[in-house]
């Protein structure tokens, strides 16, 4: 079933996710409608039914979030519109439609108090609205569980699409001698180009064929391989990108922000990895990619 075209809507399609789906969805023969909230309004329930309907959609990506983390804390409702009730309107159109939807999540509905990388199962707690929001999002989904989709919880994403800590490193860089960068939150960098590959490989799989629907929602981790910092992540960035800019650690507390950010969040990938054959880079290989993107695309 590999060959079969599906009729794809994805999601907050000018975001660094949805960025990243519609250039590699040229390498596809599956029929894309890429939308945003200039499009489509997803929290208008009608307006989603309406489109899915009016084009035969099989599989909805949603890649729509509400990501200032820092700025949901004083914009709760406007959070939870797009991270928790749009949700819940795709999963009710995706169950009543028989259409198989995949939803992005994060790795902030844990608490980041953990010692060992998080699975799929273990205890949410999450320690921001963005993450409740999100949180909520999962919940929506999985109660009302529309059958053959997926929840893919990510950390740390990353493109040459949009804004995210690679690009604003680089640019700062080009300001400053020297910069100030957290030592004491790990994890692991994802570039939203592979994610997006998981993703249309995800939907090409037996395992998740439209006509042998999974009985219940399922939830997967998805990142790339390794472990970093933000320091390291920052001082690779420079050393790939040949940039003469000090990076100096610091710790969280020194750099308060209104949102708090776990100081773990290194997810455990086993699942996604052995149930559709995925081979996940290293953050560091495809950190070079995206670097060599961007610089690509400067000249």
């Amino acid at each position: 079933m590999r060959d079969k075209k599906y009729n794809i809507l994805v999601t907050g399609a000018n975001g660094q996710l949805g960025s990243e789906i519609r250039e590699l969805s040229t390498n596809y023969l599956h029929n894309f409608f890429f939308t945003d909230k200039a499009e489509l309004d997803i929290v208008s329930l009608d307006e989603v039914k309406r489109f899915v309907k009016t084009n035969l959609v099989d599989v909805i990506i949603n890649c729509a979030a509400y990501t200032a983390v820092d700025q949901a804390q004083s914009d709760e409702a406007n959070a939870d519109a797009i991270n928790h009730l749009a949700v819940k309107n795709l999963a009710l159109i995706s169950k009543e439609l028989g259409v198989k939807l995949v939803h992005i999540s994060t790795d902030y509905v844990f608490d980041g108090k953990n010692y060992k990388p998080y699975k799929e199962q273990d205890c949410t707690n999450p320690q921001s609205v963005y993450g409740k929001t999100k949180l909520d999002g999962e919940r929506a989904m999985l109660k009302i569980n529309p059958l053959n989709s997926i929840i893919i919880r990510t950390s740390w994403v990353y493109s040459s699409y949009g804004s995210n800590f690679v690009k604003t490193m680089l640019r700062l860089a080009k300001e400053r001698d020297r910069l100030n960068v957290i030592y004491d939150q790990v994890g692991t960098p994802t570039y939203a180009k592979d994610l997006a590959k998981a993703i249309l490989t995800i939907i090409q799989h037996s395992k998740f064929n439209i006509q042998n629907s999974s009985s219940h929602t399922e939830i997967y981790n998805f990142s790339n391989e390794g472990v970093a910092s933000w320091y390291d992540f920052a001082k690779e960035t420079m050393k790939m990108a040949k940039l003469n800019c000090q990076i100096e650690p610091i710790e969280s507390k020194d750099y308060p922000t209104p949102a708090s950010r776990p100081h773990y969040s290194i997810l455990n990938k086993s699942k996604i990895k052995s149930e559709f054959d995925l081979k996940i880079p290293y953050w560091k290989d495809s950190l070079c990619d995206c670097i060599t993107k961007i610089m690509n695309d400067e000249c």
